[in-house]
């Protein structure tokens, strides 16, 4: 942990790995891009990963008796506030992983506004969670980015 040395760089321990970076730059200039993350793995990976989440979200239940299936997106949005949150912030997580492997800003438009259209229309009471149940956003974002990786 760091000492306080009364200069007003509370955690200064002696060693410059906060004063400068590798690159030279000091935190007045912190810079960061997206590809700093501790995201590993090659776009095949990546895929994978996404649509494992995508199917997770809306695809993981299959209905009895019927060959529809629904995701924890639904099941999650019964949880008051919360749920829904939940659901988002997991959603989010392919945004940022097709935002890695390089898509377009639009197609990242296109995401964020059906997670956005889900996360709205999904947090009313009762038809939220009849509306999560058919909206598939995420499995949407898996084919959006799929196809752009192919273009």
């Amino acid at each position: 942990m760091g000492t306080d040395t009364g200069d007003g760089d509370d955690w200064s321990d002696g060693g410059d790995d906060w004063e400068d970076g590798a690159d030279g730059v000091g935190t007045d200039g912190f810079e960061w891009s997206v590809e700093d993350l501790p995201l590993s793995g090659d776009v095949e990976a990546t895929l994978e990963r996404i649509e494992w989440v995508g199917d997770l979200l809306d695809e993981a239940v299959p209905i009895p008796g019927t060959d529809y299936r629904i995701g924890l997106d639904p099941l999650l949005g019964i949880v008051p506030v919360g749920g829904d949150a939940i659901a988002t912030v997991i959603s989010l997580y392919i945004i940022g992983e097709a935002a890695r492997v390089g898509v377009s800003k639009s197609t990242i438009a296109v995401m964020i506004g059906l997670v956005l259209t889900d996360a709205i229309v999904g947090s009313i009471p009762v038809l939220g969670t009849l509306f999560d149940a058919v909206w598939k956003a995420n499995k949407w974002n898996v084919s959006l980015l799929k196809r752009e990786l192919d273009a």
